[in-house]
C-alpha cells in the first residue's frame, strides 16, 4: 500500500492542518473559477449598511444562490434590482475565509426584458413546431360526453370554480378529478407535469383541462417551458389548455389538443349543454314527424290516383283495349302482306311476258319456223343444205318433214 499521501499535511492525524490553512486552500481553489453569467429571478433584495444581499432563484426549480453587491456598485448599476424581476447577473465566487462560507459577488446585473423573453419563446416555438408537436393531424378530438374530467388548477382558484360550476350548469352529472397545483413560480412546471402524467394514467378520465385565470406575462412563463410542452404532447388523453391569456399566448396553447380562451370557455368545450341537447332532440323529433307525415300524405295521393286509373277501375277495359290494338296490328300486317304479294305478282307477270316475248316459242307464234337437219342442226342459210336433203320444220303448233328441192 502506498503511504506517500500520508506524508502530506492533513493526510494523517499526526499532521493536521490549521483551520485558516484549510480556509486559504478553499479560497485559492474557488478563486480559479473565474466569472460566470447566470439567469434567474430575484427572490429577495435585502439592503444593509454597505452591502445589499440578493437571493437569485432558479426559474424552474426550487434552487437559489446567495449574492451580494456593494451599495456603491448597486447604485451604479444600470438596472434596478427589484424583487420578482428576471435578471442576468455576472457573478464571481467569493470565499469568506473568516466565516468559512461562500457567496457570489455581483459584478454586473441586467434585467431580462419582455422583448428578449418573447424572442426566446418564439425561437422555442419554431423549434417545437419543426418537430411537428403543433401539427393539427396529431391533435385528438374531444369526446361528446366524457365519463370523468381531469382538472389541473391552482389551489382554491377562481379558474377551478369557473370550470366546475359552468360545466355542471351545462351537464349536472359531470364528474371531475381535481389536482390543485402551483400555477406559477418555480414549482409550477414540476407539479403540472406530474399532475398531467398522473391523470393520464387513470383509465376513465377522457379529458384533461389545465386551467388558470390569466396573469402577467412573466407569471405565465412556466406554461411555455419546453419540458412541460413535451409532457402535454406525450399524454394519450386529450388536453384542453385554458390559461386565459389572449395576447402573447403561452406555448401550451399550441400543443394542446384544444385551446380555450378562458376557464369558462373550457367548460363549454368539454361538455354539451343538456338544455340545448334536449331542445335539439325535440326539434329533431318535430322535423322527423313532419317529414314522415308529408311523405305519407304524398304516398296516399299517389295511391288514390293509381286506384282511380281506368285500368284498375275496370280491368276488362284494359284487356279490351289490348285486344283491339292487337286486331288493328293484325289487320295492318295482313294489308301490308297482301299489297306486297300483289306488287310482286305484277312484277312476276311482267317478267313472264317479257321472257315469253323473247323466247323461241314466242318467235314461232309470230309466224316464224325453225328448220333442222335430221341430225338436229339448225339450217341458217340455204347454201348449207343441198337439194334433196330431208329436213324437219318446227312450227308454233308442231313439226313437219320436208325435202329441199333444186329450185
Amino acid at each position: 500500500m502506498d503511504d506517500s499521501n500520508n506524508n502530506k499535511p492533513g493526510q494523517a492525524p499526526e499532521s493536521p492542518l490549521a483551520v485558516h490553512s484549510v480556509s486559504a486552500m478553499i479560497g485559492e481553489y474557488i478563486s480559479r473559477l473565474g466569472t460566470i453569467w447566470v439567469e434567474g429571478q430575484l427572490a429577495e433584495v435585502n439592503p444593509r449598511k454597505g452591502l445589499t444581499y440578493l437571493s437569485l432563484r432558479d426559474s424552474d426549480r426550487d434552487v437559489s444562490l446567495s449574492l451580494y453587491v456593494a451599495s456603491g456598485v448597486m447604485e451604479s448599476l444600470a438596472t434596478t434590482a427589484q424583487q420578482g424581476s428576471r435578471v442576468l447577473v455576472q457573478i464571481k465566487a467569493d470565499w469568506w475565509a473568516k466565516r468559512g462560507s461562500m457567496q457570489f459577488k455581483v459584478l454586473q446585473l441586467r434585467a431580462v426584458g419582455i422583448g428578449e423573453l418573447m424572442a426566446r419563446l418564439e425561437a422555442l416555438r419554431n423549434m417545437l413546431a419543426a418537430e411537428g408537436l403543433f401539427n393539427e393531424d396529431r391533435k385528438k378530438s374531444l369526446p361528446f360526453l366524457p365519463r370523468r374530467i381531469g382538472l389541473i388548477c391552482g389551489q382554491g382558484s377562481d379558474a377551478m370554480h369557473d370550470v366546475i360550476e359552468n360545466a355542471k350548469r351545462r351537464w349536472p352529472d359531470v364528474q371531475f378529478e381535481v389536482r390543485e397545483v402551483a400555477v406559477q413560480g418555480v414549482n409550477c412546471v414540476r407539479q403540472v407535469s406530474a399532475a398531467l402524467t398522473e391523470l393520464d394514467s387513470i383509465s376513465d378520465i377522457d379529458v384533461i383541462v389545465v386551467a388558470r385565470g390569466g396573469g402577467a406575462f412573466e407569471d405565465l412563463l412556466p406554461f411555455s417551458d419546453e419540458s412541460l410542452i413535451r409532457v402535454v404532447a406525450s399524454v394519450s388523453t386529450p388536453v384542453v389548455a385554458a390559461i386565459g391569456h389572449e395576447e402573447d399566448r403561452p406555448l401550451i396553447d399550441y400543443v394542446a389538443d384544444v385551446r380555450a380562451s378562458t376557464p369558462t370557455d373550457a367548460a363549454r368545450k368539454i361538455v354539451p349543454d343538456v338544455l340545448q341537447e334536449i331542445a335539439d332532440l325535440r326539434n329533431s323529433w318535430v322535423r322527423i314527424r313532419t317529414l314522415i307525415s308529408t311523405n305519407l300524405s304524398r304516398l296516399e295521393r299517389q295511391l288514390e290516383l293509381t286506384k282511380n286509373r281506368p285500368a284498375l277501375a275496370s280491368p276488362a277495359t284494359l284487356i279490351e283495349q289490348r285486344r283491339k290494338d292487337n286486331s288493328a296490328v293484325r289487320t295492318a300486317i295482313y294489308i301490308q302482306v297482301l299489297n306486297f304479294l300483289k306488287l310482286e305478282s305484277s312484277h312476276v307477270k311482267g317478267a313472264s311476258a317479257t321472257l315469253r316475248a323473247l323466247s323461241p316459242q314466242g318467235t314461232l307464234e309470230r309466224g316464224f319456223a325453225i328448220v333442222r337437219t335430221k341430225s338436229g342442226e339448225i339450217v341458217r342459210t340455204i347454201n348449207t343444205v343441198p337439194a334433196g336433203t330431208s329436213v324437219k320444220i318446227r312450227f308454233a303448233d308442231g313439226e313437219a318433214s320436208a325435202e329441199i328441192s333444186a329450185d
